[in-house]
């Protein structure tokens, strides 16, 4: 959270209300940088890309918007070619973001982008807004792992029922959306970096919604609490050992980017509806409960959530929406191959989550407030959809 310059999630929760109910003051990314001159809406480069000119960039709007070939958006004809680490077909935007100091991006985004944080309550300053994208783009690829592989004697389905639990646990103590996905981050890390033995994993999970928890939340439970939580399973001392030794493990690094912040800026841009957002969001947080999904970097699973969303409630698309969405899907780095993927994951997942064993998020999102949008039809055939084999008629 420090590092991408949200102080506070909860307006992110509440995008389907209207901002005004929900606002709270916060204590904004600028107030802690020096004074700085405040930037154009588009700077001048002279080596590459056609932008818009500052007095276009201001006046531009949704409506009506005719965008002509070349005009406003990059030319990524001229960039140099991404690592051999990444697939060879992902947009150069993210490496150029991690590399460079100044950015060679479209001023319609850039001006988009700014307009998503005053509407989400994140900001009084729009200087800032695209400082606070970049840095979530940065800090989002400093600690990718590597693999989805597992070590040891762990499953990919013992990791999955804990952290099903973990979301009961989470919903039962009302902490944010953005303490969940910092839980099972460090949680994913800490399972290949520390040797912890099978009987300690509720232990370790525990341990890293409650590190999560000092990170994100103002209010924690005592302890002892956390141990009545695991019926008394572990003491005190054992918590805090395990504790100590996970920050040590980790180097006491707990910054994360979660695929939750792309995800709802992303829809804020696009002006995504009430129900799109939540389809979203429940489909993105089915992504927890899938272990491959690690290796996938947070703007890549929220690029997913969101495609796969649109794909299976098929709303009617306006002209209006049609630019919108085009702008917002700029932001995905990713290539159709890895996007793909990822929403044959998340089909199958979602597919399957209403007679598995790991139902917490199924449950979470079939009430009301989030418009049983987890029991939605369209997502029985999802898979068919994308072709993924292997599941029951």
């Amino acid at each position: 959270m420090a590092q991408t310059g949200f102080c506070d999630s909860r307006p992110l929760l509440d995008l389907h209300k209207k901002a005004e109910e929900k606002r709270v003051h916060l204590r904004s990314w600028a107030n802690a940088c020096p004074p700085k001159e405040r930037r154009t809406q588009v700077e001048q480069f002279t080596s590459m890309g056609t932008f818009l000119n500052p007095e276009q960039d201001r006046v531009v709007g949704l409506h009506g918007l005719h965008i002509p070939p070349g005009d406003g958006f990059m030319d990524y004809s001229s960039l140099p070619i991404a690592p051999r680490s990444l697939d060879c077909g992902e947009q150069p935007l993210l490496w150029r973001i991690s590399g460079l100091p100044h950015m060679l991006v479209p001023g319609l985004l850039r001006h988009e982008m700014e307009l998503a944080m005053s509407r989400l309550g994140l900001i009084h300053d729009r200087t800032y807004a695209w400082d606070i994208f970049t840095n979530m783009m940065r800090s989002q690829i400093q600690h990718p792992f590597p693999s989805a592989e597992l070590p040891g004697a762990y499953s990919e389905k013992m990791l999955a029922i804990l952290i099903d639990w973990l979301i009961q646990v989470h919903e039962g103590l009302h902490f944010s959306e953005d303490t969940l996905y910092l839980t099972v981050y460090l949680l994913n890390q800490a399972v290949r970096l520390l040797n912890v033995s099978i009987s300690n994993l509720q232990l370790l999970g525990v341990v890293c919604l409650f590190l999560a928890g000092k990170k994100e939340e103002c209010l924690l439970p005592e302890v002892s609490e956390l141990c009545h939580l695991m019926e008394n399973t572990y003491t005190p001392y054992q918590l805090l050992r395990m504790e100590r030794r996970v920050l040590c493990g980790l180097k006491f690094e707990l910054s994360y980017t979660p695929p939750l912040h792309f995800l709802l800026l992303s829809t804020s841009i696009a002006r995504c509806s009430d129900q799109m957002v939540w389809m979203a969001r429940y489909l993105l947080e089915l992504s927890l409960l899938k272990a491959q999904c690690v290796m996938y970097q947070p703007v890549h699973l929220a690029g997913a959530a969101l495609q796969l969303a649109r794909c299976v409630l098929q709303e009617p698309p306006t002209p209006d929406g049609e630019t919108a969405w085009c702008i917002s899907s700029s932001i995905f780095v990713g290539s159709e191959a890895t996007l793909l993927a990822i929403m044959r994951i998340l089909a199958q997942a979602a597919a399957r989550a209403p007679i598995g064993n790991t139902r917490a998020s199924f449950l979470k999102f079939s009430t009301k407030d989030t418009m049983h949008v987890s029991k939605h039809t369209a997502l029985m055939t999802a898979p068919c959809l994308l072709k993924v084999p292997g599941l029951p008629n």
